[in-house]
């Protein structure tokens, strides 16, 4: 595709950066809900949803180049983590191409506005790169809904979301991709479900345990038994215009790799300098790729090219990030023990986080299956 910046486009980045530098400095550190509703007030939440015929949900509209320059220049400022990626990014895409009229009217302003946060509930303990083996099942409960019960893990967020849409056997005695269905849930369930956090090597806690038992689930998105569709095209939908933006972080850290490894004295040593080299080459190319697949639908290999390009790249620059700083990068940054616990700096936590990058959202094994299997046509692996 042809993808240069038009005028439109160069004023829309301006007025972008004038709002995140203006409202940055007027609350520099807001509570993440706080500036969910803050982006949801002035409309920046969902520029790529439709217009759905004028009337919108919500959200102001924008072209694709002006939803990359958007992505970009929140990339680019201080801004916080968005906590509302997953609805903004995965579940309302979904319900625009899934869901019925009543389903997105329901849910999509909510998000729009910044009020409603969600989670996803995929993967499961021996399911989780190998989405078709889960396990947990929803039965009828006799009012219209489901009963959903069983048990997910690595949920992002479960703790402040409001909801979860939720993969589910709903067919007795299924199997593999068979009587599955996607399932939305809400989270305000005493009794029924229970979030416990999952303390990482980092010492952060971004995922989560869930259990549910018997939480009821009073909407079936693409209709029951279409679940494993519904789920596949969500996960083709995780890797568009995000993806620029995170190679805008990306692009942030490796020049904090660079400028540490000039402090050091490692960027002197021709093997670090070509490493260094290597990696700005290959971020360059993935940006390219980005590009030109951004237009594309209904290539199933394009996501998987992505995720293997950007895994592996974001590890190997965790790895960089300790060894140009020397002994160094093994110490923390202040003496620690029982009055001082001991704290990661930016370049540890790079390290210790990276090493997941080639396995949550799908580990790089399963990503080369659907590329072969998928993409090249060639045999399935016997299992």
């Amino acid at each position: 595709m042809d993808f240069r910046f038009t005028e439109d486009d160069h004023t829309f980045r301006t007025h972008a950066r004038t709002w995140l530098d203006t409202h940055l400095a007027e609350t520099p550190a807001p509570t993440p809900r706080a500036w969910e509703r803050e982006l949801g007030q002035e409309g920046w939440i969902g520029l790529g949803w439709p217009e759905d015929g004028g009337a919108g949900y919500g959200n102001r509209t924008a072209t694709l180049t002006q939803q990359v320059v958007w992505a970009e220049e929140y990339a680019r400022s201080t801004a916080p983590t968005r906590m509302g990626h997953i609805g903004e990014n995965l579940l309302a895409p979904t319900l625009i191409t899934y869901g019925t009229e009543e389903q997105r009217r329901r849910h999509l302003p909510p998000v729009a506005r910044g009020e409603t946060l969600w989670c996803q509930g995929y993967s499961e303990p021996g399911a989780g790169s190998d989405l078709a083996g889960i396990r947990t099942t929803a039965t009828p409960d006799g009012t219209g809904a489901y009963a959903v019960t069983g048990q997910k893990i690595w949920t992002s967020l479960a703790g402040d979301a409001d909801w979860c849409f939720v993969l589910a056997r709903t067919e007795p005695g299924s199997t593999r991709h068979h009587g599955l269905s996607f399932l939305l849930v809400e989270m305000d369930q005493p009794g029924r479900i229970e979030v416990r956090p999952i303390r990482q090597m980092t010492g952060t806690s971004e995922f989560n345990e869930v259990f549910f038992d018997g939480a009821r689930a009073a909407e079936v998105v693409g209709g029951e038994g279409n679940g494993w569709a519904v789920a596949m095209g969500l996960l083709a939908l995780e890797r568009g215009v995000s993806t620029l933006a995170q190679q805008i972080g990306f692009a942030q850290e490796l020049d904090q790799v660079v400028a540490a490894a000039k402090e050091s004295g490692a960027a002197e040593d021709p093997v670090v300098r070509a490493r260094l080299v290597r990696q700005w080459a290959e971020l360059v190319t993935m940006r390219r790729h980005a590009l030109r697949t951004l237009g594309t639908t209904g290539d199933p290999g394009a996501p998987s090219v992505a995720k293997l390009l950007w895994g592996g790249w974001h590890q190997r620059l965790g790895e960089l990030a300790v060894q140009v700083r020397g002994p160094a990068g093994a110490v923390g940054p202040r003496p620690w023990g029982p009055e001082h616990p001991y704290e990661l700096d930016a370049a540890q936590h790079l390290f210790l986080f990276s090493r997941a990058d080639t396995i949550y959202g799908g580990s790089d094994e399963i990503q080369r299956n659907i590329i072969a299997e998928r993409v090249l046509g060639l045999p399935r692996e016997p299992r």
